[in-house]
Protein backbone atom coordinates (compact mmCIF):
# COMPACT_ATOMS: atom_id res chain seq x y z
CA UNK A 1 0.00 0.00 0.00
CA UNK A 2 3.04 2.26 0.06
CA UNK A 3 2.98 2.56 -3.71
CA UNK A 4 0.77 5.26 -5.21
CA UNK A 5 -1.03 2.79 -7.47
CA UNK A 6 -1.89 0.59 -4.50
CA UNK A 7 -3.16 3.64 -2.61
CA UNK A 8 -5.55 4.49 -5.45
CA UNK A 9 -6.82 0.91 -5.50
CA UNK A 10 -7.29 0.93 -1.72
CA UNK A 11 -9.12 4.27 -1.81
CA UNK A 12 -11.47 3.01 -4.53
CA UNK A 13 -12.07 -0.19 -2.58
CA UNK A 14 -12.97 1.96 0.42
CA UNK A 15 -15.53 3.86 -1.67
CA UNK A 16 -17.03 0.60 -2.89
CA UNK A 17 -17.43 -0.84 0.59
CA UNK A 18 -18.96 2.40 1.84
CA UNK A 19 -21.55 2.06 -0.92
CA UNK A 20 -22.06 -1.57 0.09
CA UNK A 21 -22.68 -0.58 3.70
CA UNK A 22 -25.03 2.17 2.58
CA UNK A 23 -27.29 -0.39 0.95
CA UNK A 24 -26.19 -0.60 -2.69
CA UNK A 25 -25.44 -4.11 -1.62
CA UNK A 26 -24.19 -7.08 -3.43
CA UNK A 27 -24.53 -5.75 -7.01
CA UNK A 28 -22.00 -2.95 -6.45
CA UNK A 29 -19.57 -5.15 -4.55
CA UNK A 30 -19.81 -7.90 -7.14
CA UNK A 31 -19.23 -5.41 -9.95
CA UNK A 32 -15.89 -4.70 -8.28
CA UNK A 33 -15.07 -8.39 -7.90
CA UNK A 34 -15.91 -8.86 -4.20
CA UNK A 35 -17.87 -12.07 -3.58
CA UNK A 36 -18.91 -12.88 -0.02
CA UNK A 37 -20.61 -16.20 -0.78
CA UNK A 38 -19.96 -19.23 -2.98
CA UNK A 39 -23.22 -18.61 -4.86
CA UNK A 40 -22.13 -15.05 -5.73
CA UNK A 41 -18.67 -16.23 -6.83
CA UNK A 42 -20.05 -18.94 -9.09
CA UNK A 43 -22.43 -16.54 -10.80
CA UNK A 44 -19.40 -14.47 -11.83
CA UNK A 45 -17.89 -17.32 -13.86
CA UNK A 46 -15.80 -20.47 -13.54
CA UNK A 47 -12.75 -18.93 -11.83
CA UNK A 48 -13.91 -19.74 -8.31
CA UNK A 49 -14.29 -23.45 -9.05
CA UNK A 50 -10.93 -23.60 -10.85
CA UNK A 51 -8.92 -21.99 -8.07
CA UNK A 52 -8.13 -24.10 -5.02
CA UNK A 53 -6.06 -27.09 -3.97
CA UNK A 54 -5.17 -30.18 -5.99
CA UNK A 55 -3.47 -33.34 -4.74
CA UNK A 56 -1.94 -36.12 -6.77
CA UNK A 57 1.15 -37.90 -7.98
CA UNK A 58 4.17 -37.15 -10.08
CA UNK A 59 5.92 -39.88 -11.99
CA UNK A 60 3.24 -42.33 -10.87
CA UNK A 61 4.50 -42.68 -7.29
CA UNK A 62 5.75 -39.42 -5.84
CA UNK A 63 3.28 -37.05 -4.21
CA UNK A 64 2.63 -33.48 -5.28
CA UNK A 65 0.33 -30.68 -4.19
CA UNK A 66 -0.83 -27.74 -6.31
CA UNK A 67 -2.37 -24.48 -5.15
CA UNK A 68 -4.11 -22.56 -7.93
CA UNK A 69 -4.59 -18.84 -7.25
CA UNK A 70 -7.22 -16.85 -9.17
CA UNK A 71 -5.81 -13.50 -10.33
CA UNK A 72 -8.83 -11.99 -12.09
CA UNK A 73 -9.59 -11.83 -15.80
CA UNK A 74 -9.66 -15.65 -16.15
CA UNK A 75 -5.96 -15.80 -15.27
CA UNK A 76 -4.30 -17.95 -12.63
CA UNK A 77 -1.00 -18.88 -11.05
CA UNK A 78 -0.31 -22.48 -10.04
CA UNK A 79 2.12 -23.25 -7.22
CA UNK A 80 3.43 -26.83 -7.49
CA UNK A 81 4.63 -28.22 -4.16
CA UNK A 82 6.80 -31.38 -4.18
CA UNK A 83 5.69 -33.88 -1.54
CA UNK A 84 2.16 -32.55 -1.10
CA UNK A 85 0.17 -29.58 0.14
CA UNK A 86 1.28 -27.37 3.09
CA UNK A 87 0.91 -29.34 6.31
CA UNK A 88 0.38 -32.52 4.29
CA UNK A 89 3.77 -33.49 2.90
CA UNK A 90 5.30 -30.43 1.26
CA UNK A 91 9.01 -30.18 2.00
CA UNK A 92 8.71 -26.50 2.93
CA UNK A 93 11.31 -25.44 0.39
CA UNK A 94 10.85 -26.07 -3.32
CA UNK A 95 8.10 -24.43 -5.38
CA UNK A 96 7.37 -24.36 -9.10
CA UNK A 97 5.30 -21.47 -10.48
CA UNK A 98 3.24 -21.68 -13.68
CA UNK A 99 1.00 -19.10 -15.28
CA UNK A 100 -2.40 -20.08 -16.70
CA UNK A 101 -5.31 -18.65 -18.64
CA UNK A 102 -8.81 -20.01 -19.20
CA UNK A 103 -9.76 -20.65 -22.82
CA UNK A 104 -12.17 -23.12 -24.36
CA UNK A 105 -13.21 -24.51 -20.99
CA UNK A 106 -9.62 -25.40 -20.03
CA UNK A 107 -6.78 -23.65 -18.23
CA UNK A 108 -3.39 -24.18 -19.85
CA UNK A 109 -0.37 -23.56 -17.60
CA UNK A 110 3.12 -22.72 -18.82
CA UNK A 111 6.24 -21.81 -16.81
CA UNK A 112 6.06 -18.42 -15.10
CA UNK A 113 8.68 -16.25 -16.74
CA UNK A 114 9.70 -12.64 -17.26
CA UNK A 115 10.01 -9.84 -14.73
CA UNK A 116 7.78 -10.55 -11.76
CA UNK A 117 7.34 -9.23 -8.24
CA UNK A 118 5.64 -10.50 -5.13
CA UNK A 119 1.87 -9.93 -5.46
CA UNK A 120 2.28 -7.89 -8.65
CA UNK A 121 -0.94 -6.22 -9.73
CA UNK A 122 -1.10 -7.55 -13.29
CA UNK A 123 -1.34 -11.33 -13.72
CA UNK A 124 1.72 -11.26 -16.02
CA UNK A 125 3.85 -9.67 -13.31
CA UNK A 126 2.43 -11.57 -10.32
CA UNK A 127 4.60 -13.93 -8.30
CA UNK A 128 3.30 -16.01 -5.38
CA UNK A 129 6.85 -16.05 -3.98
CA UNK A 130 8.94 -13.07 -2.96
CA UNK A 131 11.99 -14.66 -4.54
CA UNK A 132 11.41 -15.11 -8.25
CA UNK A 133 12.15 -17.54 -9.67
CA UNK A 134 11.66 -19.49 -6.43
CA UNK A 135 13.96 -22.20 -5.18
CA UNK A 136 13.13 -25.32 -7.17
CA UNK A 137 11.65 -23.53 -10.19
CA UNK A 138 11.42 -25.81 -13.24
CA UNK A 139 9.60 -25.61 -16.57
CA UNK A 140 6.45 -27.58 -15.73
CA UNK A 141 3.36 -27.52 -17.94
CA UNK A 142 -0.20 -28.48 -17.03
CA UNK A 143 -3.88 -28.29 -17.91
CA UNK A 144 -6.96 -28.08 -15.72
CA UNK A 145 -10.24 -29.40 -17.06
CA UNK A 146 -13.10 -29.87 -14.66
CA UNK A 147 -11.61 -30.95 -11.31
CA UNK A 148 -8.61 -32.69 -12.86
CA UNK A 149 -5.10 -31.35 -13.35
CA UNK A 150 -2.72 -33.16 -15.68
CA UNK A 151 0.75 -32.13 -16.70
CA UNK A 152 4.41 -32.89 -17.12
CA UNK A 153 7.59 -32.04 -15.27
CA UNK A 154 10.71 -30.73 -16.96
CA UNK A 155 11.91 -34.32 -17.33
CA UNK A 156 8.65 -35.55 -18.84
CA UNK A 157 7.23 -37.24 -15.74
CA UNK A 158 3.43 -37.23 -15.67
CA UNK A 159 1.54 -35.16 -13.11
CA UNK A 160 -2.00 -36.25 -12.23
CA UNK A 161 -4.00 -34.48 -9.52
CA UNK A 162 -7.58 -33.86 -8.54
CA UNK A 163 -9.22 -31.03 -6.64
CA UNK A 164 -9.62 -31.41 -2.89
CA UNK A 165 -11.34 -29.33 -0.22
CA UNK A 166 -9.50 -29.59 3.08
CA UNK A 167 -11.07 -28.73 6.42
CA UNK A 168 -9.47 -28.15 9.79
CA UNK A 169 -10.14 -30.98 12.27
CA UNK A 170 -11.83 -28.62 14.77
CA UNK A 171 -14.16 -27.00 12.22
CA UNK A 172 -17.65 -26.91 13.74
CA UNK A 173 -16.35 -28.07 17.14
CA UNK A 174 -18.91 -27.73 19.91
CA UNK A 175 -17.97 -25.65 22.95
CA UNK A 176 -16.94 -27.86 25.87
CA UNK A 177 -18.70 -27.72 29.21
CA UNK A 178 -17.94 -24.49 31.04
CA UNK A 179 -16.96 -22.58 27.89
CA UNK A 180 -17.94 -18.95 27.40
CA UNK A 181 -19.74 -18.81 24.05
CA UNK A 182 -19.37 -15.45 22.30
CA UNK A 183 -20.92 -16.47 18.98
CA UNK A 184 -23.07 -19.59 18.96
CA UNK A 185 -23.09 -21.64 15.78
CA UNK A 186 -26.29 -23.39 14.72
CA UNK A 187 -26.72 -24.06 10.98
CA UNK A 188 -29.96 -22.58 9.69
CA UNK A 189 -30.21 -20.04 12.50
CA UNK A 190 -28.81 -16.51 12.57
CA UNK A 191 -26.62 -16.04 15.65
CA UNK A 192 -27.31 -13.52 18.38
CA UNK A 193 -24.99 -10.52 18.72
CA UNK A 194 -25.81 -9.91 22.36
CA UNK A 195 -22.21 -10.66 23.37
CA UNK A 196 -20.84 -8.04 20.96
CA UNK A 197 -20.52 -4.27 21.07
CA UNK A 198 -21.19 -3.41 17.40
CA UNK A 199 -24.81 -4.11 16.38
CA UNK A 200 -24.12 -3.00 12.77
CA UNK A 201 -22.41 -6.25 11.86
CA UNK A 202 -24.69 -8.48 9.79
CA UNK A 203 -25.94 -11.93 10.73
CA UNK A 204 -26.82 -14.73 8.35
CA UNK A 205 -29.26 -17.68 8.62
CA UNK A 206 -26.35 -20.01 7.93
CA UNK A 207 -25.14 -19.28 11.44
CA UNK A 208 -22.48 -16.60 11.07
CA UNK A 209 -21.89 -12.87 11.38
CA UNK A 210 -20.13 -10.74 8.79
CA UNK A 211 -18.14 -7.53 8.93
CA UNK A 212 -20.30 -4.53 8.10
CA UNK A 213 -17.58 -2.68 6.21
CA UNK A 214 -16.49 0.70 7.60
CA UNK A 215 -18.75 0.31 10.62
CA UNK A 216 -15.77 -0.34 12.86
CA UNK A 217 -14.46 -3.41 14.60
CA UNK A 218 -16.44 -5.60 16.95
CA UNK A 219 -15.45 -6.18 20.56
CA UNK A 220 -16.72 -8.84 22.90
CA UNK A 221 -18.44 -7.46 25.96
CA UNK A 222 -16.87 -10.20 28.05
CA UNK A 223 -13.30 -9.69 29.24
CA UNK A 224 -10.83 -12.49 29.88
CA UNK A 225 -7.72 -12.70 32.03
CA UNK A 226 -5.37 -15.41 33.05
CA UNK A 227 -4.77 -18.48 30.92
CA UNK A 228 -7.35 -19.46 28.30
CA UNK A 229 -7.95 -21.29 25.04
CA UNK A 230 -9.97 -19.79 22.18
CA UNK A 231 -11.70 -21.20 19.11
CA UNK A 232 -12.59 -18.95 16.15
CA UNK A 233 -13.89 -19.84 12.69
CA UNK A 234 -13.56 -17.35 9.83
CA UNK A 235 -14.02 -17.07 6.07
CA UNK A 236 -12.47 -14.53 3.70
CA UNK A 237 -14.34 -13.45 0.54
CA UNK A 238 -13.30 -14.24 -3.02
CA UNK A 239 -11.56 -11.17 -4.49
CA UNK A 240 -9.50 -12.43 -7.44
CA UNK A 241 -8.44 -9.03 -8.77
CA UNK A 242 -7.34 -7.70 -5.36
CA UNK A 243 -3.82 -8.04 -4.01
CA UNK A 244 -2.08 -8.08 -0.66
CA UNK A 245 -3.79 -6.34 2.24
CA UNK A 246 -6.83 -5.56 0.10
CA UNK A 247 -7.76 -9.22 -0.30
CA UNK A 248 -10.11 -10.64 2.37
CA UNK A 249 -8.57 -8.64 5.21
CA UNK A 250 -9.62 -8.69 8.86
CA UNK A 251 -7.92 -9.65 12.09
CA UNK A 252 -8.41 -11.49 15.36
CA UNK A 253 -7.12 -9.53 18.37
CA UNK A 254 -7.15 -11.91 21.35
CA UNK A 255 -7.75 -10.35 24.79
CA UNK A 256 -5.14 -7.67 25.28
CA UNK A 257 -2.85 -9.32 22.72
CA UNK A 258 -1.36 -8.84 19.30
CA UNK A 259 -3.34 -9.35 16.12
CA UNK A 260 -3.49 -12.73 14.43
CA UNK A 261 -3.95 -11.73 10.81
CA UNK A 262 -6.97 -12.79 8.79
CA UNK A 263 -6.32 -12.44 5.05
CA UNK A 264 -6.69 -14.33 1.80
CA UNK A 265 -3.02 -15.36 1.61
CA UNK A 266 -3.76 -18.63 -0.14
CA UNK A 267 -0.71 -19.99 -1.97
CA UNK A 268 1.67 -17.27 -0.75
CA UNK A 269 4.85 -17.27 1.34
CA UNK A 270 3.17 -16.82 4.73
CA UNK A 271 4.73 -13.58 5.96
CA UNK A 272 4.12 -11.82 9.30
CA UNK A 273 1.42 -9.61 7.72
CA UNK A 274 -0.32 -12.55 6.02
CA UNK A 275 -2.90 -15.04 7.22
CA UNK A 276 -1.80 -16.73 10.43
CA UNK A 277 0.95 -14.21 11.11
CA UNK A 278 1.25 -12.38 14.42
CA UNK A 279 0.88 -9.12 12.56
CA UNK A 280 4.27 -7.67 11.58
CA UNK A 281 5.98 -9.65 14.36
CA UNK A 282 6.05 -13.37 13.65
CA UNK A 283 5.57 -15.31 10.42
CA UNK A 284 3.72 -18.60 10.65
CA UNK A 285 5.82 -21.76 10.47
CA UNK A 286 3.79 -22.87 7.46
CA UNK A 287 1.15 -21.01 5.46
CA UNK A 288 -2.01 -23.03 6.20
CA UNK A 289 -4.38 -20.54 4.57
CA UNK A 290 -7.10 -22.34 2.62
CA UNK A 291 -8.70 -20.96 -0.56
CA UNK A 292 -11.09 -17.99 -0.23
CA UNK A 293 -14.67 -18.79 0.84
CA UNK A 294 -13.38 -21.78 2.83
CA UNK A 295 -14.23 -21.89 6.52
CA UNK A 296 -11.00 -21.90 8.52
CA UNK A 297 -10.10 -22.31 12.19
CA UNK A 298 -7.83 -20.65 14.70
CA UNK A 299 -7.34 -22.52 17.96
CA UNK A 300 -5.29 -20.36 20.29
CA UNK A 301 -3.78 -21.12 23.68
CA UNK A 302 -2.66 -18.23 25.88
CA UNK A 303 -0.49 -18.33 29.00
CA UNK A 304 0.18 -15.16 30.99
CA UNK A 305 3.61 -14.37 32.36
CA UNK A 306 4.54 -16.61 35.26
CA UNK A 307 6.38 -19.80 36.04
CA UNK A 308 6.69 -22.57 33.49
CA UNK A 309 6.57 -26.31 34.08
CA UNK A 310 10.23 -26.23 35.08
CA UNK A 311 9.58 -23.61 37.77
CA UNK A 312 11.43 -20.87 35.90
CA UNK A 313 9.88 -17.53 35.01
CA UNK A 314 8.64 -17.16 31.45
CA UNK A 315 6.92 -14.35 29.56
CA UNK A 316 3.35 -14.46 28.31
CA UNK A 317 2.97 -16.50 25.13
CA UNK A 318 0.60 -17.75 22.44
CA UNK A 319 0.29 -21.10 20.76
CA UNK A 320 -1.67 -20.85 17.51
CA UNK A 321 -3.09 -23.77 15.54
CA UNK A 322 -4.38 -22.92 12.04
CA UNK A 323 -6.60 -25.51 10.38
CA UNK A 324 -5.15 -28.22 12.62
CA UNK A 325 -1.46 -27.36 12.15
CA UNK A 326 0.68 -25.60 14.78
CA UNK A 327 1.94 -22.40 13.18
CA UNK A 328 3.19 -20.64 16.34
CA UNK A 329 4.62 -22.32 19.42
CA UNK A 330 5.16 -20.22 22.54
CA UNK A 331 5.33 -16.89 20.72
CA UNK A 332 6.33 -14.41 23.49
CA UNK A 333 4.10 -11.40 24.10
CA UNK A 334 5.82 -9.74 27.04
CA UNK A 335 3.68 -9.20 30.12
CA UNK A 336 0.32 -10.28 31.52
CA UNK A 337 -2.63 -9.07 29.49
CA UNK A 338 -6.40 -8.96 29.96
CA UNK A 339 -9.28 -7.73 27.86
CA UNK A 340 -11.92 -8.72 25.35
CA UNK A 341 -11.76 -10.27 21.90
CA UNK A 342 -11.68 -7.80 19.02
CA UNK A 343 -12.48 -8.61 15.40
CA UNK A 344 -11.21 -6.09 12.88
CA UNK A 345 -13.11 -4.24 10.18
CA UNK A 346 -10.62 -3.69 7.35
CA UNK A 347 -13.17 -2.96 4.64
CA UNK A 348 -13.71 -6.54 3.41
CA UNK A 349 -16.80 -8.73 4.04
CA UNK A 350 -15.09 -11.36 6.20
CA UNK A 351 -17.38 -13.77 8.06
CA UNK A 352 -17.07 -15.31 11.55
CA UNK A 353 -18.84 -18.08 13.42
CA UNK A 354 -18.51 -20.50 16.35
CA UNK A 355 -16.41 -18.41 18.75
CA UNK A 356 -15.83 -19.58 22.30
CA UNK A 357 -13.34 -19.41 25.18
CA UNK A 358 -12.33 -21.78 27.94
CA UNK A 359 -10.69 -20.03 30.89
CA UNK A 360 -8.11 -21.98 32.84
CA UNK A 361 -7.58 -21.67 36.57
Amino acid sequence: MKQRRMFRRTAWTGLVVLMFAAGLAPAVAQAQGVYATVAEARKAGPAFDIQGEYEGTVGGSGKIGVQVIALGGDEFQAVFLPGGLPGAGWDGQAKVLCQGKLAGGKVAFTPAEGTRKYLGGRPGEFSATEKFPPEGQKPYTATIEGERLTGKTDTGEAIAAKKVQRKGPTLGAKPPAGATVLLAYEPGKAPSLEEWSNPKWATDPDGFMRVAQRSGGNNSKKRFEGAWTMHVEFMSPFQPAARGQGRGNSGVFPPGGREIQVLDSFGLDGKPNECGGIYKNHASKVNMCLPPLSWQTYDVEYHPAGKGADGKSEPAWYKVVHNGVVIHEKVPLGGTRAGGLNLQDHGNPVSYRNIWFVEKK
